[in-house]
């Protein structure tokens, strides 16, 4: 019997990501191609959701990646190492954002801007994900943040600089928004 009640996430060969951590921390490629493996799909559907165009969400999900692997180091096992990852993969999505955000988008047409569909490149979403894509920016960034991924308003207000209250009214906005759309389908 275990006392540990923490289960473990295994890979094919039966090794928990603990020993892949600790062997990517050493500099281990494969150890780290592992832990890509067991983690990825998790990063590029957080990164789609978010920037609702599959091209860009794959471009930063690999950046995220790359930042892991410069940073795995730095991982201290204080959390779950899905939870760091996580988070490291929030703020490179956020900063991507913030970074090829034009001074235009951010005044004119964000509200009209639609998911880019490119049947070719996009993958299978269920009917609430191409609705949530749907949603204007920045109510669709907070819903994620709050509803899917489980961040506080403060947290979230934090990252994407805004007031708290601000966060609230974009949750409450898509939630909104989403009702309505799944209403009309």
């Amino acid at each position: 019997m275990q006392n540990n009640p923490v289960i473990q996430a295994e890979d094919k060969f039966g090794l928990d990501e603990s020993v892949w951590i600790a062997k990517a921390q050493q500099g281990d490629q494969q150890a780290f191609h592992q832990l890509y493996l067991l983690h990825h799909k998790k990063v590029f559907a957080l990164c789609l959701r978010m920037l609702a165009d599959a091209s860009s969400a794959e471009d930063v999900c690999q950046e995220v990646f790359v930042q892991v692997w410069q940073k795995i180091i730095n991982f201290r096992g204080e959390s779950k190492f899905s939870t760091w990852l996580h988070s490291v993969a929030t703020h490179i999505v956020l900063s991507h954002i913030r970074k090829h955000k034009t001074w235009l988008q951010k005044v004119f047409s964000i509200e009209d801007q639609g998911v880019k569909e490119d049947s070719a490149e996009m993958p299978e979403l269920s009917t609430l994900d191409k609705h949530i894509m749907q949603l204007p920016e920045r109510a669709r960034m907070v819903f994620i943040l709050f509803a899917i991924e489980g961040y506080r308003h403060e947290e979230i207000a934090s990252m994407l600089k805004m007031a708290v209250g601000s966060s609230k009214a974009q949750y409450h906005r898509a939630r909104q928004l989403l009702q309505e759309s799944l209403e009309n389908e």
